[in-house]
């Protein structure tokens, strides 16, 4: 379980098949051989460790629902290790889990060194994002700001244009989503029947390795 607040900015030492390699200084510290990592909102398995870098092995199931399959040696990556139970819950829950892949369709400058980020949202995921509600963007904890007939407007403060992988995205760039689970819970409760469509692209990254 994580929280959307991003502890560091890494760097894709390689990436050869399934083999995911990321340069870090601050979660290695005690992330060891099988303890979870976030990386770009995707729970992963540690299956290589050193002082100032990270392994993961991606599954199929990985490459093909999220955007980790685009990755290049020398892109940034968004690091969170698990929450812990004496942790303060900054950000919202996260799982860890993607249920698809969006698109940066605009990127708008505000007036206090912040931006406005407009992200296309999947059909069958749409019916989970309200105006204030949470959404994680690529591993990031973030308030949905305005609705769309796309999807969403997202506001950036400085500080986590600084600190992430969202200072730097350009439209076109794809980004790995997750919606908030308890309204997932809630639509099961209220609509037995009620599951995840074809549209709805859903990871299991805690379980690879």
């Amino acid at each position: 379980m994580f929280t959307g607040i991003v502890e560091e900015l890494g760097s894709v030492r390689g990436l050869d098949g399934p083999r995911l390699e990321v340069a870090c200084r601050v979660v290695p510290d005690d992330s060891g051989i099988g303890a979870s990592v976030a990386v770009n909102g995707v729970c992963l398995t540690v299956v290589a460790h050193a002082a100032d870098r990270l392994g993961f092995d991606l599954s199929e199931e990985t490459i093909a629902r999220t955007s980790l399959r685009r990755l290049e040696v020398g892109a940034p990556v968004n690091l969170e290790r698990p929450v812990t139970l004496a942790a303060r819950l900054g950000g919202h829950l996260v799982q860890g889990h993607v249920d698809g892949v969006g698109e940066v369709v605009g990127v708008t400058p505000d007036g206090a060194g912040g931006s406005r980020l407009r992200i296309t949202v999947p059909p069958g995921l749409r019916r989970y994002t309200v105006e204030k509600g949470s959404i994680t963007v690529d591993g990031v904890s973030l308030t949905v700001a305005e609705l769309n007939a796309e999807g969403i407007t997202v506001a950036l403060i400085p500080h986590t244009l600084a600190v992430t992988t969202l200072g730097t995205v350009v439209p076109g760039d794809p980004v790995n989503l997750e919606v908030d689970m308890i309204a997932k819970f809630v639509e099961r409760l209220l609509v037995p029947d009620a599951g995840h469509t074809e549209d709805t692209e859903h990871d299991g990254g805690a379980h690879d390795g």
